[in-house]
């Protein structure tokens, strides 16, 4: 009975160790998604941008204990219907860890959320094959994941087609001052925070739920240690993948980074709210890529190509590595 108490507390805290990565990698990959636009259209350094999105996805990661239990409940029992063990948890967590790691080494913006679902239908293939809610996966996940990136692009290419048809009858006279803190700019700047508190009160919960299994804690210290390893990610390694959507995807002036941050906020916000696990990835490279719309030249195609094919080779990695895992773990 002692060994088998040492045994479980120690792959508890293994957990723990592995959550706390998850967040630190997907603050290194996501807290660009927002920010990124900032330094795009000139307005400010990668180091201030990544602080800037750093702290407001804390904030908005330390408020989604409150504000986002429904998504929390989406991702504890939305996938898997079998009450989950500690080796099942751990070894999703392997999975996603290993692709998100993988990918900001290569710069490449991925998704948690789509790394996360890849890894749980991984693990759940050996763990409970009968308890996997197929029809909960496609319906709750999936298609909310995959119409958010088409969402956002045909927001962000009507707003910006509109706002250029505006300007353009507009004599240059009349343009508002580039660097009014209470512009054109000072909106950037909170459209970007609103990215950054949509993305930890939509990203938050998926990853605590990833530790509910470990006994004897509470909840809220889950919130809490990912809320800092995300914050602590973003500031060390934030700035590898910003330079993607900053400069190779599309070419951009502070009003449209403006507009795709706005799109953005709203979407990913709303989403946490309803429970519908979007992705920040997805839905702000949707929205910059946007602002290219009609001006097809904006647009860098093979940029367009690269992401494409990392996200389609991310819920797969993600399985395969959790698969592997939970032989591993199952054993121990």
């Amino acid at each position: 009975m002692i060994a088998y108490h040492r045994s479980a507390v120690t792959i508890g805290v293994f957990v723990l160790v592995l959550i706390a990565v998850l967040a630190a990698a997907n603050g290194a990959n996501d807290v660009s998604k927002g920010v990124a636009t900032l330094r795009g259209s000139g307005l400010t350094r990668y180091r201030t941008a990544i602080l800037w999105g750093a702290v407001t996805t804390l904030a908005g990661s330390l408020l989604a204990a409150g504000l986002a239990s429904t998504m929390l409940k989406v991702f504890t029992g939305g996938a898997i219907t079998r009450p989950p063990t500690i080796p099942f948890e751990a070894a999703a967590l392997c999975g996603v860890i290993a692709w998100i790691v993988v990918a900001t080494a290569l710069r490449l913006p991925v998704s948690t959320t789509h790394g996360l679902i890849g890894a749980l239908i991984g693990a759940g293939l050996l763990f409970a094959p009968n308890a996997i809610a197929w029809s909960a996966i496609v319906s709750r996940l999936l298609v909310p994941l995959l119409v958010s990136i088409f969402v956002a692009y045909g927001i962000s290419a009507i707003a910006n087609m509109l706002e250029r048809r505006a300007l353009a009858g507009r004599p240059h006279s009349e343009a508002p001052p580039r660097r009014s803190l209470l512009g054109i700019d000072g909106l950037h700047w909170l459209s970007a925070g609103g990215v950054g508190f949509a993305r930890g009160l939509n990203d938050t919960p998926k990853i605590v739920s990833l530790g509910v299994a470990v006994p004897n804690l509470e909840v809220i210290w889950l919130f809490v240690l990912v809320a800092v390893a995300m914050f602590v990610g973003s500031l060390i390694a934030g700035a590898r993948v910003a330079k993607v959507l900053a400069e190779e995807l599309v070419t951009m002036n502070h009003r449209e980074g403006f507009t795709a941050n706005l799109t953005t906020a709203l979407l990913v916000g709303f989403g946490a709210n309803l429970g519908l696990p979007m992705s920040t990835t997805h839905v702000s490279t949707g929205a910059i890529a946007g602002i290219g719309g009609s001006a097809a030249n904006q647009l860098n195609k093979a940029t367009v190509v690269k992401l494409l094919i990392a996200w389609t080779v991310t819920p797969l990695f993600a399985a395969v590595v959790a698969a592997l895992a939970y032989l591993l773990l199952a054993r121990l």
